[in-house]
């Protein structure tokens, strides 16, 4: 009982963290073809809300189900429509990221590329021993854990392993890639992470 109120509220702790910028714009990888396009939602009077990559990232990462086990990918092309890629766990997941992206109206396409991984209780255990390694309790990458959705994602299908995301240094995407390397099970690790600029 004392081991689930402490879980509860280190996950309440979490929920209300509040995350890094850096960390959370690549949390949702989305490149924009030209760079140099100006893409602003415009409200009825005139006055810019958001830029459209900022509103799409903000919609995908606030997805009920989007997690570390998750990773989601937007490309727009120059005539707004957009493509997602990525793997997800769960299905919903998937419907969920399209039906967010239905809502902006600036945005007349979409192409909806995710995979859903497939279910499996090895590779279950597989992502939560990655998951452990990577961010046991007083290790050098516990400070990605604490937040909301952890920059670190993990994607684990049929015992392959793919890190994506965003870490603060190169020796952090290092120690990352060596923690999920060490778990047994695993066939093999993609390191795909960046260093945040």
């Amino acid at each position: 009982m004392k081991l689930l109120l402490v879980s509860t509220v280190f996950l309440f702790m979490l929920a209300l963290s509040p995350p890094s910028t850096p960390v959370l714009t690549a949390s949702a990888k989305l490149q924009v073809d030209p760079p140099q396009r100006p893409l602003k939602l415009i409200a009825s009077n005139g006055q810019v809300i958001m830029g459209l990559e900022d509103e799409v990232r903000h919609r995908l990462l606030m997805l009920p189900y989007y997690g570390v086990f998750d990773w989601i990918e937007c490309d727009i092309s120059p005539n707004n429509s957009a493509v997602l890629r990525g793997a997800v766990v769960r299905p919903a997941t998937k419907t969920d990221a399209e039906a967010e992206l239905h809502k902006i109206e600036s945005i007349p396409k979409i192409d909806n590329q995710i995979e859903v991984l497939p279910i499996s209780s090895s590779d279950d255990q597989i992502r939560l021993a990655v998951y452990r390694s990577i961010f046991r309790y007083e290790g050098p990458l516990f400070q990605y854990a604490t937040q909301a959705v952890p920059p670190i994602h993990i994607v684990v299908k049929n015992g392959h392993v793919t890190l994506e995301g965003v870490v603060n240094n190169m020796m952090d995407s290092q120690l990352a890639y060596t923690a999920a390397n060490e778990v047994s099970g695993v066939f093999d690790v993609r390191n795909n992470l960046t260093v945040a600029k």
